[in-house]
Formats: structure tokens, sequence, C-alpha cells
């Protein structure tokens, strides 16, 4: 096997894909921690992990196009969304995500569901902080890839209660802009 003197220097094949579970909680966690110590609000807060989650997802992205469509990008609604729904999510969690829904009230609303959100598994959320959800981080991810993508969008992260389960699901809602459906409807 080829050894390569320089990061930059080896092939962006696919490699060891896998993360240990503990070290990618202690990360995120002291990720989660920082941002607090340096915001006033939970809003802040999640802002902040958006935004971080925006930078992840952006080089996502380019990483995917690049191993897994031959640095050809979607250029359809329907397209993009089940590539976050299936193969963005199985790179970043290891499975294909619980669901992928079109809005019924709106018709520039998707949603995508999980039982368990990874980034909301570890995390134990204080009386004081009340609705505060990582889930804002992944919700930054698909901006970051949707937005990159040619896909305006405002993505946002929800707790939705499930009768009979002590945890709520996250629900990752995604508004396109009114250019993105205008784009969709003229290619028909």
């Amino acid at each position: 096997m080829k050894q390569y003197t320089n990061v930059i220097d080896r092939p962006l094949s696919k490699g060891k894909q896998e993360v240990s579970l503990s070290g990618f909680a202690f990360l995120f966690s002291e990720l989660v921690q920082y941002n607090q110590t340096q915001v006033d609000n939970i809003t802040q807060l999640e802002t902040r992990l958006e935004d971080a989650g925006y930078a992840v997802g952006a080089r996502i992205l380019e990483l995917l196009c690049h191993r897994e469509k031959g640095n050809r990008r979607e250029t359809r609604l329907l397209g993009i969304l089940s590539f976050v729904h299936s193969t963005v999510w199985k790179v970043l969690f290891g499975k294909v995500a619980d669901s992928l829904e079109k809005g019924t009230e709106h018709e520039d609303e998707y949603m995508i569901s999980e039982k368990e959100l990874l980034v909301n598994r570890f995390i134990s959320i204080p009386k004081d902080m009340g609705a505060f959800n990582c889930g804002a981080f992944v919700a930054g991810i698909v901006r970051g890839v949707l937005e990159n993508a040619g896909f305006q969008a405002v993505v946002t992260a929800h707790f939705v209660p499930v009768e009979g389960q002590q945890r709520p699901r996250t629900t990752i809602l995604i508004k396109f802009a009114e250019e993105v459906l205008r784009r969709e409807a003229r290619l028909g």
C-alpha cells in the first residue's frame, strides 16, 4: 500500500467510515458546552449549533457528490430530498432516516423524522433550558447540504411527542424558498 506524506495527497476513496460513538458523543458534548458559555439564551445556542452543522453539511455535500455521484449534483427537489434522507443520513448516522414526508398544510414543507436522533440520544437537558433541541445541529447540516446544492430553505428541528414513548421523536422541518418551488414548477 502506498504511503502518503500529506493528507492532501491521499485519495478521497471511501476508507473506514466508522467513528467511535463515545468519541463522537464526547466531542459533540464539548461543542454544546463551549457554545453554551458563549450565549445568553437557548435560541442563540441553537443558532450556533445550526451554524456549526451548516459547515458540516456544505462539506459533506462536496464529499458525497464526489464519491457517490461522480461529481454530479441533484437538480430536482425530490432528488435532493431523497439524497439527504438516504445517502447523507446513512453516512452520518449509519442508517436511512425513519421517514420523509411532505407537509399536508403547506406545499413548500417537508419533514424528515427520526425516532431517536443521535445528537439527542445522550443529552440530558436541564429544566431551566426548556425545549432546547440539539437537533439544531442536524438541521444545520441539512440546510448546508440543501443550500449548497442550490435549494434555499429554512430548516428547523422540533420535538414531536409520541404516545406511549418517554422521549419525543425529532422532526427536521424543511421549508423551501418560493424561488425553489417556482423553478421546480418550470422544470415540470
